[in-house]
């Protein structure tokens, strides 16, 4: 039954399905075809209330739709039709699908913004993040991933990840993050402060974090970031740690990397920190 399939089971049985087909018919694999994929949702788990729509629509605010008719026994997909990467397209379709699978019977109609959509939560613990989850594992197999990124951590690598799945470099990095054992750091900026920021476990455990979602923090001034003569820098800057992290070890050194995207007037900076390395504060005995 819906109720009792994880993010994780539901996008992997898809994931055996697509597999399959691609062996049989020596088909490309990647990247995943999500539209076709929803239409046929319903009979490859054996339900009767299918998807029978997946289109663009003028949803303001949105990135993402879903909902059923009267008696629930049809549902429509629907993405934003001003969003203009086809990598956000996907995952936005893969979230809208994820709801379906694992949520459908909670709701009628789910309404997913931007944050919603790339939910940053490490934790299963809303819908949203489990529809997230969905949507990474479907269209970045965990195995597949692995194999891809191997030992890389700068944006080059993940990017040709994203080429190969089809996805945005936000959630392709995000992907490489919640399973990296290195010390990473995403942040989102625009116009010289952070709009969100996303550690890997290793990070946080040792330090390296900011709390943007509770706080205004503004890009150091000497940081690679904050430098508007360089927009693209993919693999990578040595920068003292503390630009950054004031209180890392004097001599302590981190990459950082950085994209600039014209067309959402947004940059993405990647900062990863040498192994062992920590940016705690020193302990007072006040906290």
């Amino acid at each position: 039954m819906t109720h009792t399939l994880t993010p994780s089971k539901a996008a992997y049985k898809l994931t055996h399905v697509l597999d399959t087909f691609a062996d049989a018919h020596g088909s490309t694999r990647f990247p995943v075809d999500v539209a076709e994929l929803a239409l046929n949702a319903a009979s490859l788990f054996g339900w009767k209330d299918s998807i029978t729509q997946v289109q663009a629509a003028d949803i303001k605010n949105f990135e993402g739709a879903l909902f059923s008719n009267d008696d629930r026994s049809e549902w429509c997909l629907l993405y934003n039709n001003a969003i203009k990467s086809n990598g956000r397209i996907r995952f936005t379709q893969a979230h809208e699908l994820g709801h379906y699978i694992l949520h459908r019977h909670q709701k009628d109609s789910f309404n997913c913004s931007e944050d919603d959509v790339v939910n940053r939560d490490a934790e299963e613990t809303s819908i949203e993040a489990q529809a997230d989850t969905f949507a990474a594992t479907l269209l970045m197999p965990l195995n597949d991933f692995r194999d891809q990124v191997g030992t890389a951590s700068d944006l080059e690598s993940l990017g040709a990840c994203a080429e190969r799945y089809g996805t945005s470099l936000t959630a392709t990095v995000l992907r490489w993050l919640k399973d990296t054992d290195q010390q990473a750091v995403l942040i989102n900026h625009r116009d010289g402060y952070m709009r969100w920021a996303y550690s890997s476990k290793a990070a946080k455990k040792n330090g390296a974090f900011f709390r943007s979602r509770k706080q205004i923090i503004e890009i150091p001034e000497n940081s690679i970031a904050a430098n508007e003569s360089i927009t693209s820098d993919r693999s990578g800057t040595e920068v003292s740690a503390r630009v950054w992290f004031p209180h890392a070890p004097p001599h302590l050194s981190l990459r950082e990397m950085k994209i600039t995207s014209g067309e959402y007037d947004t940059a993405l900076t990647l900062l990863v920190l040498p192994r062992g390395s920590t940016a705690w504060p020193p302990f007072d005995g006040t906290e």
